[in-house]
């Protein structure tokens, strides 16, 4: 009888629960609990650490049953590692376990910069390979497990091939006999589920919640997610967030930016335009004439950028960039109506000081992109040629003073 169940009621056991019950209640517990699978759980984390750290102690055990959390406290027991390390040395068990762990399966996953904005669940399909459940990993009848004779349980045959007098050639390949597992069944004990691969294939959903704020790049990890071996610790599953272009904004760190075309006329007397956010809210654009805005001209709007992952409320700014559309050739139909324009915009400066008598009459033109392409091919063309005459009159030139 023991005197507290507190901690075999965290860990949700039994006080009969057995070493592998503790493990598969802790492993359980500590994945679901994860500060980094559920940020806003690290105290619940903090006592599953504390209560498997007691229980798997058999002396600690002990004393926890006898005299509850005040005997742990008096027999100097009261101290506890933290739950990291813990949780570390559960599922590295150390550099030589560390090897025997699963690989990590990452996914790329594609979001939209509004999936980064306003945060996004998104439900997951994963097929992944786990324990026989009808022969436990097995692979067949307790008991019934024989090593392979031919590649002496290391699921590899090697093989020597003599090439010539003193020459030989060492070749290795997965065992034929026991499929590269070192270790066979006879076909009346094989498992009928597996077939003696110890693993079955299983399809699980995982919900992937993209926070707000969360960046291109950034990697959602689920503890233990991975393909399951025998002896091997499961690897995990990472999904990595892959940020799709966007047609209106563009993310830099917390701002975003955007452009917005006016024309001339808005530039000058003012407007009022509404851009459609991220999280559909409309905000008005106001300036008022007089209020000149340039092209190329960049203005803020605090607050509107992207939140902060972890730190929603700390909101970086939405940036403007301007493009003024100047008005179509002869737009005005009457010369008086360009000079009463003249008369409402500043005076312009006098060019008559850069006049002299000798200066030569131009014409302007536009450019033809078109026209400008063959103008540059015809201009290599003639380099080359004149490249290669240049050559021609040098080797004519060498050839004469090698006969003379």
């Amino acid at each position: 009888m023991v005197k507290e169940t507190k901690f075999y009621d965290i860990l949700g056991v039994p006080p009969t629960a057995t070493s592998t019950e503790l493990k598969k209640a802790y492993r359980k517990m500590a994945l679901k609990f994860h500060p980094d699978k559920n940020p806003d759980a690290g105290d619940q984390f903090k006592l599953i650490s504390q209560a498997y750290e007691v229980l798997s102690d058999e002396k600690k055990r002990e004393l926890y049953d006898k005299g509850g959390e005040d005997a742990l406290k008096e027999g100097g027991s009261g101290k506890f590692t933290s739950p990291m390390d813990i949780f570390d040395m559960f599922f590295s068990g150390g550099r030589s376990n560390r090897e025997r762990r699963g690989k990590n399966l990452v996914h790329p996953m594609r979001v939209t910069l509004e999936d980064l904005y306003n945060g996004k669940t998104s439900k997951l399909a994963l097929t992944k390979n786990v324990l026989c459940e009808s022969c436990n990993g097995v692979g067949g009848k307790p008991g019934s497990v024989q090593r392979c004779n031919t590649c002496s349980g290391s699921g590899v045959e090697i093989r020597i091939h003599r090439l010539a007098p003193g020459m030989v050639q060492q070749m290795q390949s997965r065992c034929s006999d026991c499929n590269g597992q070192g270790e066979k069944f006879r076909e009346k004990d094989r498992c009928k589920k597996c077939m003696g691969k110890k693993t079955t294939r299983e399809k699980k959903v995982l919900e992937v919640f993209v926070e707000k704020g969360m960046k291109d790049g950034h990697k959602i990890t689920f503890y233990g997610e991975g393909d399951q071996e025998p002896g091997i610790e499961p690897g995990d599953v990472i999904f990595v967030l892959e940020e799709q272009d966007h047609k209106d904004f563009r993310r830099k760190g917390l701002d975003l930016y955007t452009k917005m075309e006016i024309d001339l006329v808005e530039s000058l007397c003012g407007f009022k335009r509404a851009i459609t956010m991220l999280d559909k809210r409309n905000l008005l654009i106001v300036t008022h004439p007089g209020e000149v805005i340039k092209h190329g001209e960049c203005k803020v709007v605090l607050n509107e950028g992207m939140p902060q992952h972890k730190h929603i409320d700390n909101v970086g700014k939405l940036v403007i960039e301007f493009q003024v559309k100047f008005p179509k050739q002869n737009f005005l139909s009457k010369k008086e109506q360009y000079e009463y324009l003249e008369s409402l915009l500043p005076e312009r400066p006098s060019a008559d000081e850069d006049i002299t008598d000798d200066v030569e009459n131009v014409d302007l033109e536009a450019i033809n992109p078109e026209t400008e392409r063959h103008r540059n091919r015809q201009f290599r063309v003639r380099s080359l040629l004149f490249f290669l005459y240049e050559m021609l009159q040098w080797y004519t030139r060498i050839n004469c003073y090698m006969h003379e």
